[in-house]
């Protein structure tokens, strides 16, 4: 368990800072959040992804940051399934969102267990 715990925390790590530098800097995704009706919190959304990665790797050293760091990742994924399901988009153009969900949630789950 305590493998597929930290596989799961690093690869949330790296996903999550990737998109969230992506979602700050690329005009791709500038387009993407007007077509889910939200361009003005793209550069939010970018920070709290970075800073949710930041905190899965300082939770190395402090639980309590790991804890929050998973669960605000878990929470922005339920929140990105919400938006794809509320614009109309594909069970594949939705499948990131789930995969990091049920990474995120896992963390957390063995976080606090």
């Amino acid at each position: 368990m305590q493998i597929a715990f930290e596989i799961a925390r690093a690869l949330s790590a790296i996903a999550f800072l990737f998109y969230g530098i992506v979602c700050i800097s690329s005009a791709r995704m500038e387009v993407e959040f007007a077509r889910y009706g939200l361009a003005r919190f793209r550069n939010l959304v970018g920070v709290v992804e970075c800073l949710g990665a930041l905190g899965l790797l300082v939770g190395y050293f402090n639980r309590p940051m790991l804890v929050v760091a998973a669960a605000g990742l878990t929470l922005t994924m339920l929140l990105g399934i919400a938006t794809r399901i509320r614009i109309g988009d594909s069970l594949v153009q939705t499948l990131p969102a789930i995969v990091l969900l049920i990474l995120n949630a896992f963390v957390l789950w063995v976080a606090i267990t």
